[in-house]
């Protein structure tokens, strides 16, 4: 495995885990030139079902995506690393478990709030307004007025 850092070819395994539901392998890795650390995960090889846009649009399933829009709600929340990796882990075996080749994008756009309602309410506020495009401060209300009972 090339080092992120410096793209050393050489680097160590240190510690490997497996995860609690056994579908993922973590592994922290050294540099052997620059000897920073880094993060590995081995997961099987799987076909997640096209995500179908609001304009027809297919595109395949891009998991970096998912993350992306998981640390932009969760920006400067009190949720872990592990946290996210767990909500995305759920989402994905979710996905997998459905059989479908299609999945629509608000489907998982539904996905993603019920697991960010779980991780911080503040972030699954934030998700929800940007996703569900309010247009009226009414809309927000009502929402945070949910998210409070």
């Amino acid at each position: 495995m090339k080092c992120p850092f410096c793209n050393h070819p050489e680097t160590q395994v240190v510690e490997t885990r497996v995860s609690e539901d056994g579908g993922f392998i973590r592994r922290r890795r050294r540099c052997s030139a620059c000897d920073k650390r880094f993060t590995t995960y081995e997961r099987p090889e799987v076909r997640f079902p096209a995500i179908v846009k609001k304009d027809g649009r297919r595109v395949d399933y891009d998991r970096e995506k998912l993350v992306g829009s998981f640390h932009i709600a969760l920006r400067k929340r009190p949720v872990s690393t592990e946290q996210v990796d767990a909500a995305i882990e759920h989402i994905e075996e979710r996905l997998l478990q459905s059989g479908q080749r299609e999945l629509l994008s608000n489907r998982l756009g539904e996905m993603v709030m019920r697991e960010l309602q779980k991780l911080d309410k503040v972030a699954y506020v934030r998700y929800a307004s940007v996703y569900r495009s309010f247009e009226h401060i009414d809309e927000f209300k009502a929402l945070v007025d949910k998210v409070r009972k």
